[in-house]
């Protein structure tokens, strides 16, 4: 006879007390319940980490590291190679690679449209990287960005475009989702009449493994405003990328 296993519901913590007690993702955690806001791998989710948090998660990351290690059968006692590999993966996640989850953007001079400008604006290539949410492989890629502004468009430096995109890359992203998520960040501060974004990216997860095919590449793009229902607008915008390409 099947037995049911009556499902115990989380505790709710109550005290400062028993939080300090926990150790540092599951107290980051138990913020982002308590918010409701989910944690997915490209998820920002700086507003619940508190300040020597990072810290303490980094020391945290480097354990299980070091767990996986163990598991792989790798000797970090006597091979000089993997002596400190743990705590310089645990270093390179939380402060290189994936810094775009656990700190807030980057500060972004705006600047108001005095001129009017009004004419088609085209950033890049923009070279990005990131790595696959599914194999945790690199990523690498360049990414167009097209602004159509109008007489109340915020205006942001050209370096500012690059910085938004490494920090939203700076994620395990899929690249479908980092291109949209792109475009809603530009899409808010900007706020011009059209947006374009086009990614090209080569995935590890497909030259490294599995097919291991070294010669595909992954082009998509989002289009808004004006791009969508101006088809010459749209053609200009691809016709100069097509020959920044060449």
């Amino acid at each position: 006879m099947a037995t049911t296993l009556k499902q115990v519901p989380p505790r709710i913590f109550r005290s400062e007390e028993e939080l300090a007690a926990l150790p540092a993702s599951e107290r980051i955690r138990w913020r982002l319940v308590q918010s409701g806001q989910r944690w997915h791998a490209n998820d920002n989710i700086s507003a619940h980490v508190r300040e020597g948090e990072l810290a303490e998660l980094k020391a945290e990351v480097q354990a299980k590291l070091q767990d996986v290690l163990q598991a792989l059968v790798i000797d970090t006692e006597s091979d000089h190679n993997t002596n400190e590999t743990a705590k310089r993966v645990a270093k390179m996640y939380i402060e290189e690679v994936f810094r775009g989850r656990y700190v807030p953007m980057p500060s972004v001079t705006e600047f108001p449209n005095v001129e009017r400008l009004n004419e088609l604006m085209i950033v890049g290539p923009i070279t990005v990287r990131s790595a696959c949410s599914h194999h945790m492989c690199p990523i690498f890629g360049k990414v167009w960005i097209g602004i159509l502004p109008n007489e109340h468009s915020n205006l942001i430096g050209l370096s500012k475009y690059a910085r938004i995109a490494d920090w939203i890359m700076s994620r395990p992203q899929i690249q479908e989702e980092a291109v949209t998520m792109l475009a809603n960040e530009l899409q808010d501060r900007v706020r011009p009449d059209g947006l374009a974004i086009v990614m090209e990216a080569d995935h590890f997860c497909m030259h490294w493994r599995g097919v291991k095919d070294n010669e595909s590449a992954m082009v998509n793009s989002v289009m808004r405003g004006a791009f969508l229902k101006d088809a010459n607008l749209r053609r200009e915008f691809l016709s100069l990328l097509s020959r920044k390409q060449g």
